[in-house]
């Protein structure tokens, strides 16, 4: 495994199959999407079976860009699943599973916000949702912003903001932002510059 795809998986941590407290009987394909596979697990746990669904997905990068003057840019989008507007950072799925995700980081921020930057750094890693899915995110803060322009795919419909980090913070604590990754990422930068200063 190359030294891209171990950085993909996230923190070690991840047991051997015959060490852990769940027997897979079988692995099922029950669907494939676009950016993700669904798979129908047969277990057996306390010596009962049972079936356990997993969303696989190949894991992604996401930004948290910083301008020269402190604020934070953000991208204003419609989420499906969700069916309304949301307030994120740039993000976007890996192109191969051994894409390095700095990589995919400099690419996201590109293309949803006009701006690229050589000054990334990690900031943090999240499991999003850890019940029944492996997606690893890699969250790159983002300095030294230079403008180029959007490079937006056909279905994207996407608006750049610039905020500050208070601002950010209170729509945290007030339950208008809910976005796992934003979340995450919003948080780790306030306690890294409550550090730093």
């Amino acid at each position: 495994m190359s030294r891209e795809e171990k950085q993909n998986l996230g923190p070690s941590g991840r047991i051997a199959p015959e060490e852990a407290p769940v027997k897979v009987l079988e692995h099922r394909l029950a669907y494939q999407g676009k950016i993700l596979k669904i798979y129908d697990d047969l277990v057996e746990v306390n010596g009962r079976h049972t079936h356990w669904d997993l969303v696989h997905h190949n894991g992604a990068a996401a930004v948290l860009p910083v301008t020269e003057d402190g604020r934070i840019l953000m991208v204003r989008q419609y989420r499906h699943a969700l069916g309304r507007f949301t307030l994120e950072i740039p993000a976007g799925k890996l192109d191969s599973p051994d894409e390095p995700m700095i990589e995919c980081a400099r690419r996201e921020l590109e293309e949803e916000t006009g701006y690229r930057s050589d000054d990334l750094e990690l900031l943090i890693n999240i499991n999003t949702t850890v019940a029944f899915c492996d997606e690893f995110i890699g969250v790159f803060l983002a300095r030294d912003l230079k403008k180029t322009q959007q490079h937006l795919d056909l279905d994207e419909d996407i608006n750049v903001e610039a905020w500050e980090l208070p601002d950010l913070l209170e729509l945290i604590y007030t339950q208008k932002m809910t976005d796992s990754k934003t979340v995450a990422a919003i948080l780790a930068y306030a306690n890294k510059v409550g550090r730093d200063s």
